[in-house]
């Protein structure tokens, strides 16, 4: 595949990870998704445009936005700040001008070269730590000539890879960056292909079969499973996930249980979008302890977070 080197969207970059893959990592987020998980806790991330985010308990009307807006797309009302998004052309010079930062931008363009530099700026706890690089999103394969680029520029300089995957792209692509890529962070959802698009916008055959297909390559794999009570905390759908996951070549797989929590309500605000938590909640202790028990059923280790 002929790489050409591109700037890439990403909406956040964040040192000291230790979630994201072994030691202290840095773990680059990309803008754009393939799903559209109704729990996503980073609805910022499934666009692969720049967004305007807007927090209303932070504004003090001071008005300074509206003041600047060339395009005059700012109105100050007693719901706070209103967009006109007929006028506004996201240029973000609101969120620049903005003292309190209720208004926020989601989404920058960078180089290969830009991330590297803040790569290298934390190389010393990297190293020190054995930890890395992680990149996420979104959904990273989406934005496939930069990643490439991205992880054969750690490589030249020693940085341990991992990239946090749906599997919802393109096989092809997804086997270029097995090629760079020294662990996999696959996150596997629901295993019923129509409970699956109920949840998550798409069936889930082209997961599954990526899935496999990578395992074969040898590459490292770590499984991860958002766990929520109401979509896949029932016996028979864990069961079924500790069978197929049991099932993929090479070595057992780790696997990562990540529970369910709501703080996503504020950055869905932010988009003003609706977030419909009907059926969701928390899983129990009970819920979490008989999972980890039906994958070591079947000779997995499965714990909670990573």
């Amino acid at each position: 595949m002929a790489v050409q080197m591109k700037k890439a969207l990403y909406f956040d970059i964040k040192p000291y990870s230790i979630n994201d893959g072994p030691g202290i990592r840095i773990t680059l987020f990309l803008k754009g998704c393939s799903l559209n998980c109704v729990w996503c806790h980073n609805p910022e991330s499934i666009s692969p445009k720049v967004q305007k985010m807007y927090s209303k308990s932070r504004c003090i009307g001071c008005q300074s936005c509206v003041e600047a807006c060339p395009q005059n797309a700012l109105t100050l009302t007693s719901d706070g700040i209103v967009t006109d998004w007929e006028r506004c052309d996201l240029c973000g010079i609101c969120a620049e001008v903005c003292p309190t930062k209720a208004m926020e931008m989601s989404g920058r363009e960078a180089t290969v070269e830009d991330i590297m530099k803040i790569f290298r700026r934390e190389r010393l706890v990297i190293d020190q730590s054995a930890g890395g690089i992680t990149v996420s999103g979104g959904e990273p394969l989406l934005q496939p000539d930069f990643l490439i680029g991205l992880l054969d520029a750690c490589g030249r300089e020693g940085f341990h890879r991992a990239v946090d995957t749906a599997g919802f792209v393109k096989t092809d692509i997804l086997l270029e960056v097995a090629k760079r890529t020294d662990l996999f962070l696959y996150d596997l959802k629901v295993m019923d292909p129509e409970k699956h698009k109920r949840f998550i916008g798409v069936t889930n055959e082209k997961i599954l079969s990526n899935l496999q297909i990578l395992a074969a390559t040898g590459v490292p794999i770590n499984i991860r499973i958002p766990f929520i009570h109401g979509v896949n905390t029932d016996p028979e759908e864990l069961t079924s996930m500790a069978r197929f996951v049991a099932s993929l070549a090479g070595e057992k797989k780790a696997v990562s249980l990540l529970p369910y929590h709501d703080i996503a309500i504020n950055k869905h605000n932010k988009l003003d979008q609706e977030y419909d938590l009907t059926g969701l909640a928390e899983p129990s202790s009970e819920e979490i302890e008989t999972a980890i028990a039906i994958f070591s059923a079947h000779g997995l280790a499965a714990s909670v977070g990573g």
